[in-house]
């Protein structure tokens, strides 16, 4: 399976943005659909599943997005035609009467002249220096009609696309995870003491203290000898999700708070995974942060992943890259035509949850921007 999926998601470029022509993003984002309802069967047969279905997850989320961008696209280039159009409805009534005069005029009628043979070859000469322009615009409506017939029945058919992608994605997240609930194969560096945990979540009234008191148990030294050195994965990191950044390193909010991370704007549901192996040293509520995993994915370094809607996994286990540790909050859309045909979709209304980044190292708060690859300036 994992081989569908990963040729769905491969590419870093959103699927829609790979054609610019609005009608071909639609329509290869429908083709991915299909081909990540292929995975989520092959998933089944798969000898890790999870890492299976981790992928069948993101090629749905990748399809929906580029099929909502695509439509989107295709919406704005159905009104344009219109516009266009209606604007130009009356002279195009004119030129296709008179295309249609010509068109009706019988042969002879067009050779004979009032003014006789001079007047006849004048007459034939402008109307064969004006019949090739009015051929041009009428070719020109043709295309444009065309097309939006095009794009009509392309909204139409993406409807039941985008359906079938939906209940597709509901599926291969609920076999994510039960595949998590039941794997037991996962190597790990320690077992957590539930009780020094609590004593260190009563004492914490901050993220940082918190995540300096977790440097300080014993359980964060030694073990990185079998994983790659974290410090040469700076400036290469993927995103943990699907998203876009919306504040960087200390920007202030619209509350007039600094944080010392990303925050990235998702939409509901989205799948949250390892951007390095690395071992789980945190999983659950933190003050005011929600749902929130926190990783060590080298000696000294901490990733702060907040505001999830569900976690996966145990404290101490080790994940590999590209591994799933939660998904986002919020609920699938109910209506698949609201889904589809939103007024707001493209200034980022859609992304109704936020997923907060923070990287620590030694103690420290470190841009994020220098390590993910996506997350430069």
């Amino acid at each position: 399976m994992a081989g569908i999926g990963l040729a769905v998601v491969a590419s870093t470029t959103p699927l829609s943005a790979q054609n610019s022509n609005p009608t071909e993003a639609a329509r290869a984002a429908m083709q991915a659909l299909d081909q990540a309802t292929d995975a989520l069967a092959n998933a089944q047969k798969s000898r890790d599943r999870v890492a299976a279905l981790t992928q069948t997850v993101k090629a749905y989320e990748d399809g929906l997005a580029a099929l909502r961008d695509g439509l989107r696209r295709a919406s704005l280039r159905e009104a344009t035609i219109e516009g266009a159009l209606e604007a130009e409805s009356d002279r195009l009534a004119q030129l296709l009467g008179v295309l249609q005069t010509i068109q009706k005029a019988p042969e002879p009628a067009l050779l004979i002249h009032p003014d006789g043979p001079i007047g006849t070859a004048r007459a034939g000469m402008i109307l064969s220096e004006v019949t090739p322009a009015l051929q041009a615009q009428a070719e020109t409506l043709r295309a444009g009609l065309e097309e939006l017939t095009t794009l009509r029945k392309l909204q139409e058919s993406a409807v039941t696309t985008l359906q079938a992608g939906l209940e597709g994605a509901q599926e291969a997240r609920f076999e994510l995870s039960l595949a998590i609930a039941r794997r037991i194969e996962l190597p790990r560096r320690f077992t957590a003491d539930e009780a020094r945990m609590k004593a260190l979540l009563d004492s914490a009234d901050t993220l940082a203290s918190f995540a300096d008191g977790l440097m300080s148990e014993p359980e964060s030294g030694g073990g990185f000898g079998t994983l790659p050195d974290f410090r040469g994965a700076a400036g290469r990191l993927d995103m943990p999700v699907l998203g876009q950044v919306i504040r960087r390193f200390n920007e202030v909010d619209a509350a007039g708070v600094r944080r010392p991370g990303f925050v990235l704007a998702t939409r509901p549901l989205a799948i949250v995974t390892t951007p390095w192996p690395a071992t789980i040293r945190y999983l659950g509520p933190l003050l005011d942060y929600g749902n929130v995993a926190i990783i060590e994915p080298g000696e000294g370094y901490l990733m702060v992943l907040a505001g999830l809607g569900q976690l996966y996994g145990d404290v101490g286990e080790v994940l590999a890259k590209g591994a799933p540790i939660g998904l986002m909050g919020g609920a699938a859309p109910g209506d698949d035509q609201a889904f589809l045909i939103n007024p707001e979709e493209g200034t980022g209304a859609e992304r109704s949850e936020t997923l907060y980044i923070e990287l620590r190292k030694d103690g420290t708060p470190v841009n994020p921007a220098d390590w993910f690859a996506a997350g430069k300036e």
